[in-house]
């Protein structure tokens, strides 16, 4: 009996070592099934980072077309700006010209004027009698070859105010 008794006990620790055994194995599979859990997890977490990375990386591609984009545009009107300035200030330079030009004719004319205002009317006409007759007159207000101003061209042009 003693025998027996000590087979009993052996069966029975047997037992609960192939239960323990079982057991662990549950526990492993369970660490094993949670590890896999966690790393398809992290892949899942892992691909969205990614997605979310190239999704920054083509707004920033796309905001960086944009921003080329408007900086042509924005350098076309500076251009097209500062080619349009250079015809004016040039246009300006020969209008200026012309003015000065101009005053100087006015000059000159008021002067002829004040003259032949001063003079009489008598003086006038043997002053003018007398440079016909002699071809000598001692001022150039009465010989129309004398005037400088008379019926010249205004000299000023675009081409002489280039500006590049």
């Amino acid at each position: 009996m003693a025998s027996s008794s000590g087979n009993s006990n052996s069966s029975s620790s047997s037992q609960l070592q192939n239960s323990g055994s079982e057991e662990d194995l549950h526990q492993q599979n369970m660490v094993d099934q949670r590890k896999r859990k966690r790393k398809e997890s992290n892949r899942e977490s892992a691909r969205r980072s990614r997605m979310r990375k190239q999704q920054h990386l083509d707004e920033l591609v796309a905001q960086v077309a944009q921003l080329s984009k408007d900086n042509n545009q924005i350098l076309n009107s500076i251009n097209f700006t500062t080619h349009h300035y250079l015809n004016i200030q040039a246009e300006n330079s020969v209008l200026r010209a012309q003015m000065m030009e101009l005053n100087q004719r006015l000059d000159y004319l008021n002067q002829i004027l004040s003259y032949l205002n001063t003079m009489s009317a008598s003086e006038l006409v043997y002053e003018t009698d007398q440079c016909f007759e002699t071809n000598t007159c001692d001022h150039g207000f009465t010989n129309p070859f004398n005037l400088p101003y008379l019926n010249q061209p205004i000299m000023a042009s675009p081409d002489m105010f280039q500006y590049y």
